[in-house]
């Protein structure tokens, strides 16, 4: 399958830099997959799971949340605020995280400032999860 080139960063880090059959991730509109000769785009990214397969045809799961993504002359970059690969979560942590979110979101009304804040670390936890599974 043809390949194109992909680099995944953060604040902190280049997380991946190389050849890329298909890249999947969630932006504000919904799940948007990247394959070689995609046209020229742009999306702010949500919050939910990310995947890439690699040149070898190898998929390589991840949470992804907040950034943009680009393609621009067969070359896409994700820039994401976080950006975290499967074999680098707690499952523990995030399931208590996900447990932690829906206790707040129970005790919230939906005009409470707190209840957005809730849910965005509920969906972050989420994506970690799935991530993993």
């Amino acid at each position: 399958m043809a390949t194109f080139h992909l680099q995944i960063v953060t604040p902190d880090r280049l997380v991946f830099d190389g050849q890329a059959e298909r890249l999947v991730a969630r932006t504000v509109g919904g799940d948007v997959c990247i394959l070689a000769k995609h046209i020229d785009y742009a999306a702010p990214l949500g919050i939910g799971a990310a995947h890439i397969v690699d040149e070898d045809g190898k998929e390589h799961k991840a949470a992804c949340s907040g950034g943009m993504l680009t393609v621009y002359g067969g070359e896409a970059i994700l820039m994401a605020t976080t950006f975290e690969w499967a074999e680098e979560i707690d499952l523990a942590r995030a399931e208590r995280a996900q447990q932690q979110a829906e206790e707040k979101l129970r005790k919230l009304s939906r005009d409470d400032r707190e209840f957005v804040l809730a849910s965005a670390k509920l969906k972050r936890a989420i994506a970690r999860i799935n991530a993993v599974e």
